[in-house]
């Protein structure tokens, strides 16, 4: 089974939280932890990780917080898993030359490299309004988000 990690799911859920508030709205880690109902250390270290990458602003000051960076529409899920964890890749061999000590002689490397351009590629596809859209009014965003 393919799956992301446990934190990664619990960006994605913070993002989707925040695409789903009204525009340009700022959240604190307080606000988002209740509202998501995911541990407030938790919370904290994911929005510092989803500023760094550019995904949210941090706002300092007493009404400060975090809010979306740009439109939901034109962040991919395959932005958020990359910002989170890294480069997509299904098997060593499609991560780039001398990930694999086989890759001089296996035969698979060329399906895979396919098989990982399409996972790609749907990632891309999906985004966070789409996740947001998707949750349905009025629900909440759950952390059960994986690649299964």
């Amino acid at each position: 089974m393919l799956r992301i990690s446990k934190l990664t799911d619990y960006g994605i859920v913070l993002l989707v939280h925040f695409a789903r508030e009204t525009k340009g709205a700022t959240l604190n880690a307080r606000e988002m932890a209740l509202a998501t109902e995911l541990p407030l250390p938790v919370v904290s270290k994911m929005l510092k990780s989803l500023s760094s990458a550019a995904l949210l602003a941090s706002q300092r000051g007493s009404r400060g917080g975090y809010q979306l960076e740009r439109n939901p529409a034109e962040i991919s899920v395959a932005e958020i898993i990359e910002a989170l964890e890294g480069p997509i890749a299904l098997m060593d061999c499609v991560a780039g030359p001398g990930h694999c000590d086989q890759e001089g002689h296996c035969s698979l490397r060329t399906p895979w490299q396919r098989i990982n351009r399409a996972v790609q590629t749907t990632l891309r596809e999906v985004t966070l309004a789409d996740l947001a859209m998707d949750a349905g009014p009025g629900s909440r965003p759950s952390p059960t988000f994986a690649l299964a």
